[in-house]
């Protein structure tokens, strides 16, 4: 048992310890022989006390240790000077008077609790999946349930260190369910290198600091109310957003670096920050809900940066759409279509709209200068989203055919950055205005309380399906599905929460008629890596109404990371019916736009919330889109939609506020024709 190398195996418990241990590592029970003198028994181990029964669940987290063995002294004198205690022996018993001399540390001892230490420290366990978690996580990487007594902290800007925990979860997750969905395998953890004792203590740290920030917190739904909302916001922000905030930070802190970035961009100078900013960017005494940068400039004495912020905005380019210019034909529009509403009787008690309304844009912007159609394009559209939807991934007038010879190119409207971009859409892409009085709001959040039932059904069970489609099998409690259902219910009513695809559904029963939405198929992190599906786009059917009670025509919605924007076409003369081979029986004042149903690798777009008996293969698929929409075959072989738009159908305030949009065009082509003749007269007499 000297032998280096050889174990000695404890006379309580059996467990085999190294040769220099003094005690065993399982136990603490003294080793045979040992130096070390004790004065009353043992009683670190449970199994030495007689009136206590042995817990086996103790001798689990087995770790090797070691430590240096201690030479006996045969002195009599010395080891009355020197005599030592056991770990357990309390000062009282020790001995005689004179002090005892503290054991020798044990180097092997102490590397095995720093450890443990760390170990702890490392990952926590999730008391559903028992998936360890590293120790940043608020919430389990694999099933996505809260960590126990925790606060979600405010989500930093990407920019800084601790945004990549949130990749990392996200990475985590992704590596999960590619390997079938365990939980508890060997290979479903990685765990990084241990971490020094230094990192160990500031985990501890941290860990107290979230648990005194946890205790403040009055009930858990509060909590996972607040850390959703704060994904929702950090998922819906794009590149720009992000450079706008630190734009804000920059200002504050004297760094133009930050805003002359946001400026080479593209950004606008004049963009007020939103509350939903605001909360991301947790600085309550720095900023305030609708400041600018000229704001933070002011408030800061930003003396420099002041001059040239303000030089910036005066020669910035305001944004000027029908909605802004009119103001008072749009509080009148907005008024017809909360009177307009009406609530269908019987068991599916939802609200619709009666009229069909689809905005297009004049067809008198062709006959304004092109300098000036330019200037139009530019405050009416938004090119940023028109550049990813066309170049970076072609969802939109990716076909020729379409786009050229029949003239159905599509724009997207600019729309304001805030939670509400998916309900201002939709009214853009009908009557041309925002939901700035969240009338559709609060009718998407009754529609779905008096139709919860009916809405719930589809969303349950389309969620199930899509979940086995992409090899995720797994199931949920009715109880989960409850809560992430009544989570739904509740972004309905919250003004400024972006919404998802249940509630594209509920909107398209309430408009009476299909939305097509062209979107991304991946979204992406500001760096450009991509993070998972959207799922937005497809085609959403009212399929809970009589088709018989539903109009054929559609409406087309764009969809970027976390952005919706209304996709409208321009008017035509409907010359020949340009029908792709269908007689269409148009009036000469009718616009037909051809919408494309499948995407540029020529596949079905994905009709969504189908029951089990109307999901089928693709031919199945296409009958149903022929039932639902005015659909034919372009002379290209493609599937398409018809999106009829009358003027005489149109409603007169809409008409109203568009000639008055274009008046104010109107009223500068003069000059440009004028400056255009000067410099042809010049021309002349050189």
């Amino acid at each position: 048992m000297t032998e280096l190398g050889v174990k000695w195996a404890c006379e309580y418990c059996t467990y085999e310890n190294w040769a220099s241990a003094i005690k065993c590592t399982m136990c603490r029970a003294p080793r045979p022989g040992s130096p070390i003198i004790t004065e009353e028994p043992f009683k670190s181990s449970p199994m030495l006390d007689p009136g206590r029964e042995w817990d086996p669940q103790g001798m689990r987290g087995v770790a090797a240790a070691s430590s240096f063995a201690l030479t006996p002294v045969h002195d009599p004198c010395l080891c009355q000077r020197t005599r030592t205690r056991s770990p357990t022996e309390s000062p009282q018993t020790s001995g005689s008077g004179c002090r005892p001399v503290p054991p020798p540390v044990d180097p092997c001892e102490e590397y095995n609790d720093r450890n443990r230490l760390n170990t702890h420290t490392q990952h926590w366990t999730c008391s559903a999946c028992t998936y360890e978690n590293w120790p940043k996580t608020r919430r389990c990487v694999v099933c996505d349930h809260p960590r126990p007594n925790s606060h979600p902290e405010p989500i930093q800007p990407p920019e800084s260190d601790d945004s990549s925990s949130s990749l990392i979860n996200e990475q985590d997750r992704a590596r999960w369910r590619a390997g079938g969905g365990s939980c508890s395998g060997a290979g479903s953890q990685r765990r990084s290198p241990p971490t020094s004792k230094r990192e160990a203590e500031l985990q501890i740290q941290d860990f107290q600091r979230i648990e005194l920030a946890a205790a403040a917190m009055s009930t858990k739904e509060e909590q996972e109310v607040d850390f959703k909302k704060l994904k929702q916001i950090k998922n819906r922000m794009r590149k720009t957003d992000w450079l706008f905030l630190n734009a804000c930070i920059g200002v504050v802190e004297g760094d133009m670096a930050a805003v002359e970035a946001y400026k080479s961009s593209g950004g606008d100078i004049a963009r007020q920050l939103t509350a939903d900013e605001v909360r991301l960017l947790n600085r309550a005494s720095a900023f305030d809900d609708g400041f600018t940068l000229v704001h933070l400039a002011i408030r800061f004495q930003r003396q420099d940066m002041l001059a040239i912020l303000l030089t910036e905005v005066s020669q910035q380019a305001v944004k000027c759409i029908p909605a802004m210019v009119c103001p008072e034909l749009t509080e009148q529009i907005r008024r017809e279509i909360a009177a307009s509403l009406h609530q269908r009787k019987g068991d599916f008690a939802c609200y619709f709209l009666p009229d069909l309304v689809t905005f297009t844009l004049p067809a008198d912007i062709e006959d304004l200068p092109p300098a000036v159609q330019e200037k139009l394009f530019d405050e009416v559209l938004d090119r940023d989203v028109q550049k990813e939807l066309e170049e970076e991934s072609p969802v939109i007038n990716w076909s020729l055919e379409l786009g050229t010879r029949l003239d159905s190119r599509l724009y997207a409207l600019w729309n304001r950055t805030a939670g509400d971009c998916l309900l201002d859409s939709v009214l853009q892409a009908t009557w041309g205005i925002y939901d700035k009085d969240s009338v559709l709001r609060k009718t998407l959040h009754d529609s779905l309380h008096n139709c919860s039932h009916w809405f719930y059904t589809r969303w349950k069970e389309w969620e199930s399906w899509y979940s086995q489609s992409f090899g995720l099998h797994f199931s949920l409690r009715e109880e989960q599905w409850q809560e992430d259902w009544a989570f739904i219910l509740s972004l309905a009513s919250q003004p400024g929460a972006s919404l998802e695809q249940t509630h594209i559904f509920v909107l398209a029963h309430i408009l009476r008629r299909p939305i097509i939405v062209y979107g991304v198929k991946y979204y992406k992190s500001f760096r450009g890596e991509t993070l998972g599906y959207t799922r937005f786009q497809g085609v959403y059917l009212p399929l809970l109404w009589e088709q018989s009670f539903c109009w054929k025509s559609p409406i087309a919605l764009g969809y970027t990371r976390g952005h919706f924007s209304a996709l409208v076409a321009m008017e035509n003369d409907g010359y020949d019916n340009r029908g792709a081979g269908a007689n269409l029986n148009t009036d000469d004042d009718v616009t037909v736009t051809f919408l494309p149903l499948v995407d540029s690798e020529r596949k079905l777009l994905h009709i969504h919330f189908l029951s089990a008996q109307e999901m089928g293969n693709e031919e199945q698929q296409e009958k149903l889109l022929r039932e639902w929409l005015d659909c034919c075959v372009t002379e290209g072989g493609m599937l398409v939609a018809l999106q009829k738009s009358s003027r005489r159908r149109n409603h007169p305030l809409v008409t109203q506020m568009l000639e008055k949009w274009l008046d104010g065009y109107r009223q500068i082509r003069p000059c440009a024709t004028l400056s255009d003749g000067e410099e042809d007269e010049d021309d002349e007499d050189e």
